[in-house]
């Protein structure tokens, strides 16, 4: 079984320390947007607070590779979408341990519900 690619550890302290990160889902020319990252055992997740037909999430089931910045850099990206619970619930506990404070606190509680938990996609560098 081959082990998936990981980001450097300079990366991952950045979106680990960062309040997000810049995406842009699919290979078609399209602005980066700025989104909620957490990691979970030096792995990277994010998920989608909105489901709407031309979200980057839906973009990432159609096509699953795209680009994210962070810290000055441009890093392809492959999203593959999580099923672990496990991975699940300590995703739950990353963001509400990063965002779940002050006026930020009920955005990191809707990402923790079924919808956006459903949603749970791990970005992989290519």
């Amino acid at each position: 079984m081959k082990t998936k690619s990981r980001f450097p550890e300079d990366t991952v302290a950045a979106i680990r320390d960062g309040k997000g990160l810049y995406i842009r889902a699919g290979t078609e020319p399209h602005r980066f947007i700025n989104i909620w990252a957490v990691v979970v055992e030096r792995r990277v997740f994010v998920r989608s607070w909105s489901l709407k037909p031309r979200s980057w999430y839906r973009t990432f089931l159609k096509e699953p590779r795209g680009a994210i910045q962070i810290a000055g850099h441009e890093i392809p990206v492959r999203a593959v979408r999580t099923r672990s619970d496990r991975l699940k619930k300590a995703v739950d506990r990353a963001y509400l341990k990063k965002f779940g404070t002050g006026g930020l606190a009920r955005f990191a509680q809707d990402l923790c519900r079924a919808k956006s938990k459903a949603t749970t996609t791990e970005l992989v560098p290519i």
